[in-house]
């Protein structure tokens, strides 16, 4: 196979994978990082402790994570033909990447949600800030980071999965390497299709850890982080000041 013939193939593969995985990750987002800031709220000590509800989101995301993702897309079928009509294509290919990603993603925000310091999530209540303050002004700011490189590591595992999509018809660049790599024994474009992946994939954790990198250093320099620790240091002071007249 020719260049100008694996040019028009290689384009549109690149094309659907950039697709499936974009509106996969967006999802994921969105349903991933409520999901892991409720595990850490929920657990013993946090902010709104429930053992019960805490045990029982994290054995459902446990399963969910436990599935193989071809198993997944197979086990999904149906919903995935009630939501999009068809169990074929990168549509279809999205309900599962999806799905799948969420629970992937709930526990790296729960890891990052975990390392924030609670010094300062106190100080939030002593100033009388509530649960969602709480989040959206300590635990969201301080772990963003952390959240963006599990983004990072996200896009890149769902890369991996819409290769498998490929194997059944959702297209993109697995469906280029097995269609026409393996199964017409075309090993140079098959090559070409890991070459592009694996580049792919260096360009994407490379912006993530440039992005990382950045917000930890903005983050170190100013912003509410660094505001809260201050009034922290002068509580004491103050109440020493107290004492002392």
């Amino acid at each position: 196979m020719t260049w100008s013939e694996m040019q028009p193939l290689l384009s549109q593969a690149c094309w659907d994978t950039f697709y499936m995985v974009g509106w996969s990750t967006l999802i994921a987002v969105v349903g991933g990082l409520p999901l892991g800031i409720l595990l850490v709220l929920t657990d013993r000590g946090g902010l709104l402790q429930n053992v019960l509800a805490n045990k029982v989101i994290g054995q459902v995301v446990n399963i969910a994570r436990s599935l193989p993702f071809i198993i997944l897309m197979v086990a999904l079928m149906n919903f995935t033909r009630s939501i999009t009509g068809t169990t074929i294509g990168r549509e279809a290919a999205i309900v599962p990447l999806a799905i799948g990603a969420i629970p992937f993603f709930a526990r790296l925000v729960e890891t990052a949600v975990r390392e924030v310091d609670g010094g300062l999530v106190e100080a939030v209540q002593a100033m009388g800030g509530n649960t969602w303050t709480v989040v959206r002004k300590v635990l969201v700011p301080e772990s963003l980071p952390s959240l963006i490189s599990s983004t990072t590591t996200t896009i890149v595992a769902l890369i991996g999965y819409s290769a498998m999509a490929g194997t059944v018809g959702a297209g993109g660049l697995g469906d280029i390497a097995i269609r026409y790599g393996y199964q017409r024994f075309e090993t140079d474009l098959m090559w070409i299709t890991v070459a592009i992946l694996a580049v792919v994939i260096s360009l994407i954790q490379f912006a993530g850890d440039y992005a990382a990198r950045s917000l930890h250093r903005r983050g170190g320099q100013a912003g509410p982080a660094p505001r809260l620790r201050l009034l922290k240091a002068k509580e004491p002071a103050a109440a020493e000041v107290g004492k002392v007249a």
